[in-house]
């Protein structure tokens, strides 16, 4: 089954691992819908679900014990005793994730392979999901990690469309601009972050996790909002029949 995955989305839902908390993955739209008990829109959400059982399928998120364990396989990788020795700690007992964060905040570089280690897992994880449910999926955009070739030039400065292609044929679409961009953001995000100090470091990080939060919760609204809107439609069809044939 090939599904234009929403490859962010799921990463928050696979890493989110609450008892509270479901999430589903819509085959049609490669949306994921995120149910949380409490929240004004679960119940037409389950229900959504519930009437259109076909279309969606539950995402298994990663287990707490499995998430522990990739902060256990990082640790011997790290360089410094020092450090090794507080990331050892900090696992021990309730609350080992978070001062297992609170600890990174301060080694910037370490906290920076700790993130690619993650995710690298978190990847491995979710195409081991995918395969599992035969769900072939849109391959996920790539961010190349700095050096001089991974570098790419903002909007303003790219060439002209008669030298992006042989033949001086121009692009077809925007997607290769948006691509650039996208790529240009994601290298000025990271040299800011390298540059600030540990209490920014944790402001940014904070602010970045809203924003996934929210970007998540708007696909959500508009699902909803599309799901609502194709059920008033055949609603309105299937009166107009019954009209017609009284």
């Amino acid at each position: 089954m090939r599904v234009d995955l929403d490859w962010d989305a799921l990463e928050i839902a696979v890493e989110r691992n609450s008892p509270d908390t479901d999430s589903y993955l819509d085959f049609t739209s490669g949306r994921i819908l995120t149910i949380t008990t409490g929240d004004p829109e679960a119940v037409l959400n389950r229900q959504n679900v519930s009437d259109n059982i076909r279309n969606f399928l539950r995402i298994e998120p990663a287990s707490s014990r499995e998430q522990y364990r990739w902060m256990e396989r990082f640790i011997p990788l790290v360089e410094e005793d020092d450090l090794r020795g507080k990331l050892g700690q900090a696992i021990d007992g309730k609350g080992a994730f978070r001062r297992f964060k609170d600890v990174l905040m301060s080694y910037a570089e370490d906290r920076e392979k700790w993130f690619t280690f993650r995710s690298e897992r978190l990847r491995t994880f979710m195409e081991a999901w995918l395969t599992a449910h035969a769900i072939n999926a849109t391959p996920r955009p790539t961010w190349n990690e700095g050096g001089p070739e991974s570098e790419v030039a903002p909007e303003s400065a790219a060439p002209s469309s008669a030298a992006l292609l042989p033949d001086g044929e121009g692009p077809k679409s925007s997607s290769g601009r948006r691509a650039r961009n996208a790529e240009t953001s994601r290298q000025q995000l990271k040299e800011l972050a390298e540059a600030l100090g540990p209490r920014d470091l944790d402001t940014l990080v904070s602010f970045a996790e809203f924003l996934k939060a929210r970007r998540a919760a708007r696909g959500f609204a508009h699902h909803t909002e599309h799901m609502a809107a194709e059920r008033e439609s055949k609603r309105t069809l299937v009166d107009s029949t019954r009209s017609d044939e009284a």
